[in-house]
């Protein structure tokens, strides 16, 4: 007697017991929100994003007491006709008065009036770091709002760092109950239209939200090893409904071919634990795939992508817990229904549907790849090398403030303020750490780094920016300013001059100096650098890892080729796409964007792992099928045909839901997560519909039986004459028969 599968084993259980899973379950989820609700986020602080020579420069500098501080501006004009200075002033006093009494406020600097007269500036230096500010920045802007009433002849708005940042997580939290509202009604049709019940259609809808739920639970006690850097619950949203639903699919389809097939021999609980032993080992499969794939975003050290991974792989093996465990547990208490449903059909005389045949549009859609696989094959891969055509002239960058919604009040305010104090807003800061005997030294060669700045049309002339030293005067600190966008060419520029030019010939001339240079435009231009110093190991690693995983399922070194291969197709063509969409400026009306010629850094190789991950879901689950045909010794082309008619409903209904999801975030305000929503929705369209239905069927037809080389099994079973369609456990073989469980 063949050993039950795990799978198989808690299936079994479950059906067995179908409350006490169901309530486990649901316990579970309570369980992993209420120890989130006690111990509550870890978020990311300053420290945890430092990378290169910024972040050298940063840790310089908080070492000597030297560090950024965060800055809140309070941004005073006339909304319409002149600025009345003496109200502005007067306005400007209250608000340094209502500021200096805020325990979260450090300093108050004098009010500074723009060159055109037009806005009175007034810059709040807050205590403690930056990232944690945003969290402490409440009370100031209350005040703000004080002194406005009080001062309506003039317009009294605040932005900075930790403002925008409150803006941005508001917006964020927003978007995602914009994204779940948008999203479920969808997931819901297209489901009852796959399924034709509204029961069978709300199961995986709340297995995914449970699986969501917990998921983000159990993110919350993993940020207090893996600090979250705000972007964990996106994630899990995104990817959690579209993998949560795509396991249920693929469960519930085959548990409705089996309960078909069995024509009512066999009780519920037999016919779950069918469906575990395909469909079981094809989730356990994918999700592994996913979790796999995913987890090599770790080797980019970096706290984003950290966050990125943890909570993909949480929300991930959460959804594959859920089908495992309590899905099993529902369609056992389900089944009973659906025999009543199915007798009912058949004494009308209707067939019963999801017979797991090759439905005639299918065998139609299938011609092409079976009867032409060389022209099929030929012309798909030439349009998906099309498509990706443009990803030659991908063009990333760090996408900021210049990216921001415009909707958000403080960022509104901040592009007044750019208008108005260009050179208020990117800051370089040199730090330079030396023995205290050269100090002299040091200080005379950032004077002599600022004369040669200030010499350089691409800086402020800020003649009093003062040279800072640490009490120990082991560090010493100079900021210096530029009166350019931070995305703008001459910003960047302007850090090439520092870091080439103007501290090798100063600082570096003092022996024993150590000087690096930070700010934002250095903070980008590193983290860049460096997530592009790691792209080789992510990328050859996530390959190797892909072909194993699938040479492991299948025993097959030709589709483990074959799927790398495919998986890059999808990858590049939807890279093109991207660029063509968000690197012009033609489609930023229509997706409310601002366009800056330019890819989200993180965007490609996000795309890149998760794709290569939930491709497999559809490479597990259609290749299987195809499998399970050829293990009975039909000939390839046939069991391309059944495997893949016979999966093309479910993969096309999760398609659907999975774009769903992905399109949903084309219609959020940040521009990083519009990509990655784009770039996810094009890639799984084109994997659905061209790579699995032409592309893989022409592929493995024109292989014939070398698809499975070297698998001595499917050697074996083509070797001899084809056997019956109907997979059965072999330990039911009996209990078919008898009709008994």
């Amino acid at each position: 007697m063949k050993k039950q599968s795990a799978t198989v084993k808690i299936a079994s259980w479950s059906a067995a017991h179908p409350w006490r899973a169901i309530v486990g379950w649901f316990l579970f989820v309570a369980l992993c929100l209420g120890a989130s609700a006690a111990v509550g986020t870890n978020s990311a602080t300053t420290e945890d994003y430092r990378v290169g020579k910024a972040g050298q420069a940063e840790a310089l500098a908080t070492e000597g007491g030297l560090e950024r501080r965060p800055v809140e501006q309070i941004v005073i004009d006339s909304p319409s006709g002149p600025l009345d200075l003496a109200v502005a002033r007067s306005a400007a006093a209250e608000v340094t008065t209502r500021m200096g009494k805020l325990p979260e406020v450090d300093r108050v600097e004098k009010p500074v009036v723009s060159k055109n007269g037009k806005v009175l500036l007034v810059q709040v230096v807050m205590k403690g770091e930056e990232l944690a500010a945003r969290k402490s920045v409440d009370p100031l802007v209350a005040q703000t709002a004080e002194v406005q009433k009080s001062h309506p002849e003039v317009r009294v708005e605040e932005t900075g760092g930790p403002s925008m940042s409150k803006g941005l997580d508001k917006q964020r939290g927003d978007d995602l109950l914009f994204s779940e509202m948008l999203t479920l009604p969808v997931t819901i049709i297209t489901l009852m239209i796959a399924f034709a019940s509204v029961i069978a259609a709300g199961v995986p809808v709340l297995l995914a939200m449970s699986s969501i739920a917990a998921a983000m639970g159990l993110s919350a006690l993993a940020s207090h090893v893996l600090p979250d850097a705000g972007v964990g619950n996106n994630i899990i949203l995104l990817i959690g409904m579209a993998v949560g639903v795509d396991y249920s699919l693929f469960y519930l389809k085959r548990d409705r071919e089996e309960r078909a097939r069995a024509g009512g021999k066999l009780g519920s609980q037999a016919i779950v634990q069918l469906a575990a032993e395909t469909a079981g080992r094809a989730i356990v499969v994918s999700g592994l795939a996913v979790i796999v794939s995913t987890a090599t975003l770790y080797l980019a050290a970096d706290v984003i992508f950290s966050s990125l991974a943890t909570g993909t792989i949480l929300v991930v093996l959460v959804a594959m817990a859920s089908s495992l465990t309590v899905l099993p547990a529902l369609l056992a208490k389900l089944g009973a229904r659906s025999e009543h449903r199915a007798a009912r059909r058949a004494e009308k005389g209707k067939p019963n549907r999801d017979h797991g045949g090759t439905s005639k549009v299918w065998q139609t859609v299938l011609r092409p790849a079976t009867q032409h696989p060389v022209i099929t094959l030929v012309v798909s891969t030439l349009v998906m090398l099309g498509l990706a055509a443009p990803a030659l002239g991908l063009n990333l960058s760090v996408l900021g403030k210049d990216t921001f919604s415009r909707d958000i009040p403080a960022v509104q305010t901040y592009d007044r303020l750019m208008s108005a104090f260009p050179e208020k807003l990117v800051q370089h800061q040199v730090v330079v750490r030396a023995d205290t005997a050269r100090e002299p030294q040091v200080a005379q060669a950032l004077a002599d780094l600022r004369k040669r700045a200030q010499a350089d049309p691409l800086f402020a002339k800020d003649a009093d920016a003062p040279v800072l030293t640490s009490d120990d005067g082991l560090i010493s600190s100079l900021t210096l300013s530029v009166p350019f966008k931070p995305s703008s060419s001459q910003a960047l520029d302007s850090l090439d001059h520092i870091r080439d030019d103007y501290l090798p010939a100063t600082v570096g001339k003092v022996a024993g100096t150590e000087a690096y240079v930070t700010g934002d435009i250095a903070r980008d231009v590193d983290y860049l650098d460096h997530q592009n110093s790691k792209l080789p190991l992510i990328v050859g690693f996530l390959l190797l890892v892909t072909f194993l995983v699938t040479v492991a399922a299948f025993r097959s070194v030709v589709i483990g080729l074959l799927g790398v291969v495919l998986n890059l197709l999808s990858a590049a063509a939807a890279f093109g796409l991207l660029v063509v969409v968000f690197q012009g400026s033609w489609a930023q009306d229509a997706l409310d964007f601002n366009a800056t010629g330019a890819v989200g850094s993180r965007v490609p190789l996000f795309l890149f792992v998760i794709l290569f991950g939930l491709s497999m879901d559809y490479q597990v689950f259609v290749v299987s099928r195809i499998r399970e045909a050829a293990l009975r010794g039909v000939d390839t082309r046939t069991a391309v045909l059944e495997g893949i008619g016979s999966s093309a409903g479910v993969v096309t209904s999760a398609a659907v839901v999975m774009v769903t999801v992905f399109s949903s975030f084309i219609f959020l305000n940040l521009v990083e997560m519009k990509q990655m929503g784009f770039s996810l929705a094009v890639a799984v369209l084109l994997d659905a519909f061209i790579v699995r239905i032409m592309i893989l069927p022409s592929a493995l037809t024109l292989l014939g039986k070398a698809s499975w080389w070297p698998s001595r099994s499917m050697h074996r079973a083509l070797s001899q004459p084809a056997g019956p369609a109907e997979p059965v456990v072999p330990e039911l073989r009996q209990t078919q028969e008898t009709g008994r469980f």
